[in-house]
């Protein structure tokens, strides 16, 4: 499982280098995993501190930490 969740985390930081900024339903989409692993994976990136989420009115966001984007 803990393997599954790393991989999932390494999806998600891949896909916000290109994407800047997210809604947690649209990397639920755009990686094809489901939410409680997106989740899981969101939990492990936030542990290393190489993402920020913010909230609007159009939902939860995240993007990567600006040290952790890709020159």
């Amino acid at each position: 499982m803990e393997r599954m969740i790393g991989e999932t985390a390494g999806d998600i930081w891949k896909l916000l280098t290109t994407e800047k900024s997210m809604s947690v339903s649209g990397i639920v989409k755009k990686t094809e995993t489901s939410y409680p692993m997106v989740n899981m994976g969101l939990g492990w990136l936030a542990r290393e501190d190489k993402i920020v989420f913010s909230k609007t009115n159009r939902g939860l966001f995240v993007s990567l930490k600006q040290e952790q984007m890709p020159i």
